[in-house]
């Protein structure tokens, strides 16, 4: 297995190669290197042409993983992403049913502007991403190891497009903003894109599993993990200690996994940093695309214009490291 330091220096050379490809957007690129490391999913919004797709395209040569992509569109078709089982002929002159598969079996699976697939076609990823299976005639097949899906959606604004459900979006370890470039950032896209980068390949799926078993195996201290459910609590309307604004403006807090997703993110962290530990400041620095898509506002919060964000940030201002 790596040790932290070889962890935090593979990450960097991937970090500095997806840099060659996209300017800016620190938020994002960090986070989707966070989800990687864990084997788990990123949902990454923002309008179009701002590089989401770029992005997981960079990532992919980077890491030298098998990708595909899907174009969401309302008429996609469930069968269009897990596959669908096919009548051929064999040589002989027989006729048999072969399983197809989708596009979903790949190790990174861009599903470029999910929300604007229907809410049946969505639910077809549900088993894959928290399973790592597809079930089709009542046969489950195993997706490869690892498998992580990087899903876009424009703001839930933009013409044509459909609510993600709150099951799906629990699936996402993270969910990051992309931002308009400022000027200097502007200039440096165009000028990229006359001469684009080819970034370089640093590791493998090999590698990248042996990367994503040394996160999982990271220790996490009884009271940092206190600290991180108290933060989730913090966020739950039902509970008893509730802050008035979360109490008036969220309609369900975040799920139990929102407390796995700041340990497991946090791991991550940690090891960026050669420590083999996880730490109450690992929580504080994920606690935002950790928990911003599973605090669901009220009609009032959202009539408002409260955002996710701010109650997060009042979480973490208010929530003591120590458990009273």
């Amino acid at each position: 297995m790596l040790d932290p330091a070889e962890f935090a220096e593979l990450a960097a050379d991937i970090r500095g190669q997806v840099g060659k490809v996209i300017v800016g957007q620190d938020e994002a690129v960090d986070g989707v290197l966070l989800c990687l490391l864990t084997g788990r999913h990123a949902l990454l919004e923002g309008l179009p042409g701002l590089g989401k797709t770029s992005l997981v395209r960079a990532f992919a040569a980077v890491l030298g993983l098998p990708y595909r992509r899907i174009q969401c569109t309302p008429d996609l078709m469930p069968a269009d992403i897990t596959g669908t089982n096919v009548l051929s002929r064999t040589p002989d002159g027989q006729t048999s049913v072969t399983f197809q598969p989708g596009p979903v079996f790949t190790s990174l699976l861009l599903a470029d502007e999910l929300n604007r697939a229907t809410p049946k076609t969505q639910s077809a990823l549900l088993e894959a991403m928290q399973e790592a299976t597809v079930t089709t005639g009542g046969v489950t097949r195993e997706l490869p190891r690892p498998f992580c899906v990087l899903a876009t959606q424009n703001p839930i604004e933009a013409h044509g497009t459909f609510p993600l459900p709150e099951a799906q979006l629990d699936r996402f370890l993270l969910k990051l903003h992309f931002t308009q470039p400022g000027r200097d950032e502007l200039r440096d896209i165009v000028l990229r894109g006359a001469d684009p980068a080819d970034p370089a390949q640093v590791t493998g799926q090999d590698t990248l599993n042996d990367m994503i078993r040394l996160v999982h195996a990271v220790p996490m201290a009884p009271h940092v993990v206190g600290y991180a459910s108290r933060l989730v609590l913090a966020l739950d309307p039902r509970q008893p200690g509730a802050p008035e604004r979360v109490r008036r403006f969220v309609r369900f807090g975040p799920s139990p996994r929102g407390a796995v997703a700041l340990c497991l993110a946090g791991r991550v962290r940690a090891l960026l940093e050669d420590r083999l530990s996880l730490a109450f400041r690992d929580i504080r620095a994920v606690a935002a695309p950790a928990l911003r898509h599973r605090v669901l506002l009220s009609l009032e919060g959202q009539r408002e214009g409260v955002s996710a964000d701010s109650l997060v940030e009042e979480a973490l201002a208010g929530v003591p490291e120590a458990a009273p």
